[in-house]
């Protein structure tokens, strides 16, 4: 995995993006010598979205088959909207 500062990835972003389609290459970018952020491969970001969601719904089927009492939906989704709003 290749390492870059936000510097160098604005001189030649094109560059950056067409290794990430071309070779399935991320790019880690870094600020100050911090990672920040990276280029990666659309696909790559999609098979992470997926396996989060598989990971979530498993939770959700574990959550659901406890005989244990769970949390009433509206606490669940008043704590959400406060967290957003």
């Amino acid at each position: 995995m290749q390492s870059e500062s936000i510097r160098q990835v604005r001189d030649h972003l094109a560059d950056v993006v067409d290794r990430a389609d071309r070779e399935d290459e991320p790019t880690v970018i870094t600020r100050r010598g911090k990672e920040v952020a990276a280029v990666v491969p659309i696909e790559m970001l999609r098979h992470c979205k997926r396996l989060e969601e598989q990971e979530i719904l498993a939770l959700v089927e574990e959550r659901m088959s406890s005989k244990a009492p769970g949390v009433p939906m509206e606490d669940v989704m008043a704590e959400v909207l406060t967290e957003d709003g």
